[in-house]
């Protein structure tokens, strides 16, 4: 896939070039990809924001995700 990032005039991030051809391939395998939205529910951000909170209150609670997935797969392999 041959993408150009585009840059504004202080050089950050702006945007992104898909030439046709390969925006035809994307939505031939994701059909519904012009109707998916970046906004996301309220009660999601809510949700992120107590979460995120409880993270800066006891930061300690905090555990590598990797922990977690080997736990799940001792589990699993039993």
């Amino acid at each position: 896939m041959k993408l150009q990032v585009l840059h504004d005039s202080n050089g950050n991030n702006s945007g992104v070039y898909i030439p046709p051809q390969e925006w035809s391939l994307i939505k031939q395998q994701y059909p519904d990809i012009e109707e998916i939205s970046s906004d996301i529910p309220d009660w999601q951000k809510e949700l992120l924001t107590s979460r995120l909170e409880a993270i800066a209150k006891n930061p300690e609670r905090v555990k590598p995700i990797q922990g977690l997935f080997d736990a799940l797969n001792k589990k699993v392999n039993r």
